[in-house]
């Protein structure tokens, strides 16, 4: 059965949606849970709400933890691309294997795509990522170790709080943007 569920993290009240193939949407803090809800289903209909079941939970739980600071990896976590793109689910692969801490450039996700042109491209993907967190959209940076851009509520600020979270490391010193 299709449903989602908010919870509580350090940053606000995420969303969290899924079916039966696995999370289909995640969705980072918006004003009031009601946008919350209406930014995750901004693709199709909304889903209703429901306890999670054991794996959402355990993602869930993985969630509020790295948002408090934890070096948590969410690469296990079974995502559904049905609907996506499949040079999206290409350039969200990749990017899930940035770990908390650490740092990409759209140009160093193109490069790992065979692709060094496609910095702008990876860029479009990301801004559309339907799983931000799961599919760790924020560290992905600029050019320069600059904070480039980020769809979710709060923009760059709160891309940049995330990677600040996280003790991101860009070049030799931590939380430098």
């Amino acid at each position: 059965m299709a449903a989602c569920a908010l919870f509580d993290t350090a940053i606000g009240r995420c969303g969290i949606a899924w079916g039966p193939r696995g999370i289909s949407a995640f969705q980072l803090p918006e004003t009031g849970d009601a946008g919350t809800l209406r930014r995750m289903f901004r693709r199709g209909p909304a889903w209703p709400q429901s306890a999670p079941p054991a794996e959402v939970q355990n993602a869930i739980d993985r969630v509020v933890a790295l948002l408090q600071g934890e070096p948590i990896d969410l690469r296990d976590v079974v995502l559904d691309f049905d609907g996506i793109p499949p040079f999206h689910q290409r350039v969200y692969e990749v990017s899930r294997e940035i770990l908390a801490g650490q740092t990409r450039t759209y140009g160093e996700v193109a490069a790992e795509l065979g692709d060094p042109g496609a910095s702008r491209a990876v860029g479009q993907a990301l801004g559309a990522n339907p799983f931000a967190i799961i599919v760790p959209c924020h560290r992905v940076l600029a050019a320069g170790g600059r904070s480039g851009g980020f769809s979710a509520g709060g923009g760059v600020s709160t891309k940049l709080r995330i990677l600040l979270i996280e003790q991101a490391q860009i070049g030799s010193q931590p939380g430098l943007f």
